[in-house]
């Protein structure tokens, strides 16, 4: 039977004749409309014309015949597509199936192809609308007799826009027909020599009536929408999971920016915080290189809690876990003040990790990568399903990465291991589960640092070499260790509702032993220094439910998100302080070892902290969805106790809060590329301790109003956000000038800001991103610090840029280069303002080739090898950034 079908799921389409199968993986909303029907279609005249003019040129090729095509994506698709860009065709794949065959075209996730299927001769023809193929397909694919009945199977570009996948029959062509079945898309090809002769009119017109179920058997083609997710070279991501919704960032009241996987391998970034600082606009490390603390901040703000894991809170309430980029599919960052999803956090804004997810076709991808200071990796990224029907698949991805470090000394590494399995069933049409772990090993140096004066100010001793290293190489430096094992469960209530549960446990394991520097004698040149060390064993439990739905109160659109959240962590630590020799900054000698105990220095600890957090967001869509309105809120419960476990008879101190964070926005869109938003936005972050006058301190809050313009630019595949912002950071501790010995909560800082950022492709194999920010943070009020200091490590201006290029055609294609700039302004080294980090500009590059399944690299950062210093604690603790860096990296796929 014949019927419109609309499908809202991520989709592929799947052919299959004789056994043999198409697949184009796609989100996919289908409409079957006449020829007439799409010709009247007021919509996307640009999509349109295209349309019209496939049709006119395949009546041509059939001597104008009056033919009826089967046209997909007609209405609705084409008004989604003007936001889409244009899907790229990254791989084209045949597997062996019971039946006969399967061919995989793959693109992106969330990308949507336009298919106007026609008969032509002997031939099925299927042109694909905004759609172009990749450079790993530049001269198109070819198969010969692929099934009985059929001769060929050719997948070429048309233009720029357009590709088309031609179906040859060995002696007529097939005959097309479209039926329902149930949440798939199915068109019915019979091979010649099956059925009745029939005429390519009668062949059209029969997919349009009669019993199409009864004629459906083994020798067929079928399009089956099914769920698919591939990764691309695209630089441009149209929507984030940051915000729980499917909702689009151009839709967004906030500055949302998705780093995809390609960047990242582009860059081959290491660290999470160098992927972030270069990449996502307004954010700078604030953290030593080659260390486990991969902090950054903000729009001026520490972030190093604002972390999800794909949509899911991954807050720990005391220290920052180790992180590891080789399952990361995608880094998201959303700025300014975001309780709303992610409960008690700091005001500068959350970073969502989404990590690699199981394929349905097998995958099989081995590295290795070999640079400056022997670093090497070697990693695998295994994925596939289990199973024939392929409701079961997994993915699996391991790395082992060792390295020395820029320091001239032996023994100061780097280690790291990880293993990430993902398990996938589709338990039913409505129902998934996904079940994924991650055990995570790492071990870096003491980044213990140098001081200001001979490096960022002037020493008569002389200028300290940046390798020079004031620690001990032997102690074991900072060992991190996390095991993580969770669950998430997604059930579709009906099209339009959803329900999402998620539970994750982890173990965090922190283990640190180091010698610091405490002071520099007046001779400018001996370092007083001591010993700590550090155990903590962490248990944290994470938790959410949350419901998704679409409704309509008259002409009006609604989208609700509702949820819970909750975590609870406990915490036991243990620390002592010892005695170390002094050292010579010019001329260390290390003497192996620290000294006894300071004594009364043990400390034993046991901290819990646990929250509540009930959510409740409406998006409210008015005038054809033009003006969108966003209004929400949440109200979090959180406790925390700490008891000294040496002392069993004290008491344990405790502390309960509740906050309240609304979070109000509004977007209104100029056109469908262009749209206008303005925010409003609370955070909080609980403050424990009491006043003078046993009065508990109340949780500090982030307050931010933002305004903004984003654009999608040439066919969708570029897209620009350019947003003001003020934010306040109030409640901050502060010294009481009537009792020094206690703090009062009158301390405030503010951040006002530009941010311009930019990201997609310019010209068929030309990427870029590219961002800038201008911040002015400074502190309003405080009682320890002068009024109008500028906060630390915040450069008033940062730009950066990075941009790649591949060959798409000849002799060369498959061989591209990357170009990267770094400009970091000066900022100040501590908030009493006494010493300036000047500024610093670094140049990146890259030279790869990338023919099918091999992949070639090499990577040069700070080519110029730019003497400068990244990050500062304090006047005795600045950290020199890497020198000039080389990294040659392969990939095999299988």
């Amino acid at each position: 039977m014949k019927q419109s079908l609309g499908l809202s799921a991520i989709a592929s389409i799947k052919a299959i004749a004789m056994g043999f199968s198409l697949i184009a993986i796609v989100p996919l909303s289908i409409e079957s409309v006449s020829a007439e029907e799409v010709a009247k279609n007021p919509i996307s005249s640009q999509n349109n014309q295209a349309s019209r003019q496939l049709l006119e040129k395949t009546k041509q090729r059939n001597n104008n015949k009056s033919l009826e095509p089967i046209f997909l994506n007609a209405k609705d698709l084409l008004v989604q597509r003007q936001n889409q860009g244009i899907a790229r065709v990254t791989d084209v794949q045949i597997n062996q199936t019971e039946n006969g065959l399967e061919l995989i075209l793959e693109t992106p996730s969330r990308q949507q192809l336009v298919p106007l299927i026609l008969p032509e001769g002997k031939d099925l023809v299927i042109d694909i609308l905004d759609a172009t193929l990749g450079f790993s397909l530049r001269n198109g694919f070819k198969q010969a007799n692929p099934a009985p009945g059929i001769s060929q199977i050719t997948v070429t570009k048309v233009n720029e826009t357009s590709i088309q996948v031609r179906i040859t029959g060995t002696q007529q062509v097939p005959s097309a027909e479209v039926i329902s079945n149930q949440d798939n898309l199915v068109l019915g090809v019979t091979p010649d020599g099956t059925t009745v002769q029939q005429t390519p009119d009668e062949a059209m017109q029969r997919g349009h009536g009669g019993n199409l179920h009864e004629r459906l058997h083994q020798e067929e083609i079928e399009i089956i929408a099914t769920g698919e997710v591939q990764e691309d070279d695209d630089y441009f991501v149209p929507d984030a999971g940051v915000t729980r919704t499917d909702t689009p960032i151009i839709d967004t009241p906030g500055t949302i920016q998705v780093i995809p996987r390609q960047v990242i391998e582009d860059q081959r970034a290491i660290e999470l915080r160098d992927a972030l600082s270069r990449n996502a606009v307004g954010v700078v490390t604030n953290s030593a290189p080659s260390s486990n603390f991969n902090n950054v901040l903000i729009r001026g703000f520490n972030v190093s809690s604002n972390f999800l894991r794909n949509g899911i809170p991954e807050s720990f309430f005391t220290l920052t876990p180790p992180r590891d980029l080789n399952n990361i599919e995608r880094l998201e960052v959303l700025s300014g003040p975001a309780s709303v999803i992610g409960g008690q956090i700091s005001p500068g804004g959350i970073v969502n990790l989404a990590t690699k997810q199981p394929l349905s076709s097998p995958f099989y991808e081995l590295s290795a990568s070999y640079g400056s200071f022997n670093s090497v990796e070697g990693a695998f990224d295994f994925s596939g399903p289990l199973n024939d029907s392929k409701t079961v698949a997994y993915r699996l991805n391991t790395s082992i990465y060792h390295s020395d470090t820029s320091i001239d000394v032996d023994e100061v590494d780097i280690e790291r291991f990880s293993i990430a399995p993902v398990l996938n069933w589709q338990i039913g049409e409505q129902t998934k589960i996904s079940f994924e772990g991650l055990y995570l090993n790492s071990r870096t140096p003491q980044r213990i640092g140098l001081p200001a004066q001979g490096t960022v100010l002037d020493n008569p001793n002389g200028e300290i070499p940046r390798d020079q290293f004031v620690g001990e190489p032997n102690f074991d430096g900072n060992d991190r260790k996390i095991t993580q094992l969770g669950y998430d469960l997604e059930h579709s209530l009906s099209d339009d509702w959803s329900l999402r549960h998620a539970f994750r446990y982890t173990n965090f394991q922190s283990k640190q032993r180091e010698a610091f520097v405490n002071a520099i004698q007046d001779d400018l040149r001996t370092l007083e220094r001591s010993g700590d060390s550090f155990i903590d064993d962490i248990n944290n439990y994470q938790t959410t439910a949350y419901l998704t739905g679409k409704f309509k109160t008259g002409e009006i659109n609604h989208e609700l998100l509702a949820g819970i959240d909750y975590v609870f962590e406990e915490d036991y630590f243990e620390s002592e302080f010892f005695e170390a020799e002094n050292i010579d900054l010019f001329e260390p000698v290390y003497t192996g070892g620290v000294g006894a105990a300071f004594e009364d220095s043990l400390g034993r600890f046991r901290d819990t902290n646990q929250g509540v957090g009930i959510y409740l967001q409406d998006q409210i869509k008015f005038f054809d969805d033009r003006l969108i309105v966003v209004l929400g809120g949440r109200v979090d419960f959180v406790s925390s106790s700490s008891q000294d476990l040496r002392d069993q008879t004290s008491e344990e101190a405790s502390q309960d809060d509740t906050a309240f964070s609304p979070r109000v926005g509004i977007v209104y869109k100029l056109a469908d590329n262009i749209s206008l938003y303005g925010s409003f936005s609370r955070s909080f972050e609980q403050v424990t301790g009491v006043t003078a006058t046993n009065e508990i301190f109340e949780p500090s809050r982030g307050t931010q109003y933002e305004i903004g313009v984003k654009a999608n630019w040439l066919d969708n595949r570029l897209f620009t956000t350019l947003a003001f912002y003020d934010l306040t950071l109030s409640n901050l501790t502060t010294s009481d000038p009537n009792n020094p010995q206690f703090d009062i909560q009158t301390g405030e800082q503010n951040s006002q800001g530009i941010e311009l950022q930019t990201g997609g492709e310019i010209l068929p194999g030309w990427n870029i991103i590219a961002n800038y920010a201008y911040t002015d943070a400074k502190i309003t009020q405080d009682n320890i610090f002068t009024v109008g200091n500028s906060l630390a490590n915040v450069p008033e201006n940062a730009l950066s840029l990075w941009s790649t290029y591949t060959i798409p055609e000849g002799n060369l294609s498959g061989l591209g280069f990357g170009f990267g700039l770094l400009y970091v302004g000066q900022r100040e080294g501590d908030l009493d303002n006494s010493f300036q980090l000047e500024d610093y500009l670094r140049t990146d590059a890259a030279i790869y080739y990338r023919r099918e399944q091999l992949k070639l690299a090499l990577n040069f950062q700070n080519l110029f090898d730019v003497d400068y210093i990244e990050v500062s604690d304090d006047d005795l603790r600045v950290y020199p950034g890497d020198p000039f860096t080389v990294l040659f990296s392969a990939s095999y796929e299988f």
